[in-house]
């Protein structure tokens, strides 16, 4: 579980890495911006810190930000309520991206594979100016390369707390531990 201050230090870094690539920030937006560490407590290797512009029962449109060789875990988007899953369109803005999803595995994949399930290795990868489509309810994962990656994110409705992730132990909504109160005399 994160603390506000982890929550307050990573989303200062994540403006500073869209501020760098010169993606503007309203402050609330920048207020805003959701740490998720996955309930795994390893943010530096196994996290997303994302600004979702909208998202409403027709689209979406989001910023992920990567740290440094940050994961975002093997995931999909199943359906819900009778109505398909989220299809998605990643297009890389800053950095690289290594994007897999099911298909033939390279003899070399270039992203390091953290602990936990990781079952597809099918590797594509994403540099600035490069897009890549995910049918919905397909597995996919990614990891940002060594400097960090920015991805735009162009998708159907985003419904976070329907994603199946591949390992039991991830929580897709982020839990902040609230600040100790402050004794009084």
């Amino acid at each position: 579980m994160l603390t506000v201050k982890q929550l307050k230090k990573a989303q200062a870094r994540a403006a500073g890495m869209m501020k760098e690539a010169g993606i503007v920030l309203t402050p609330l937006e920048r207020a805003h911006i959701e740490v998720a560490d996955f309930g795994l407590d390893d943010l530096e290797r196994t996290g997303l810190e994302i600004v979702t512009y909208v998202n409403t029962d027709r689209y979406c449109a989001k910023e992920l930000v990567l740290f440094p060789r940050q994961t975002c875990p093997e995931h999909r988007h199943p359906s819900v309520d009778s109505g398909a899953g989220k299809m998605e369109t990643f297009r890389c803005r800053r950095g690289r991206v290594w994007l897999y999803v099911p298909g033939k595995r390279p003899q070399h994949i270039k992203a390091r594979v953290p602990q936990g399930a990781y079952t597809v290795f099918h590797e594509i990868e994403l540099r600035p100016g490069r897009q890549y489509t995910i049918a919905s309810d397909t597995l996919h994962w990614f990891q940002a390369g060594a400097g960090g990656a920015i991805v735009s994110e162009f998708s159907s409705t985003s419904r976070d707390e329907a994603d199946f992730f591949s390992d039991p132990r991830i929580e897709r909504i982020p839990k902040v531990a609230k600040q100790p109160a402050k004794h009084r005399r």
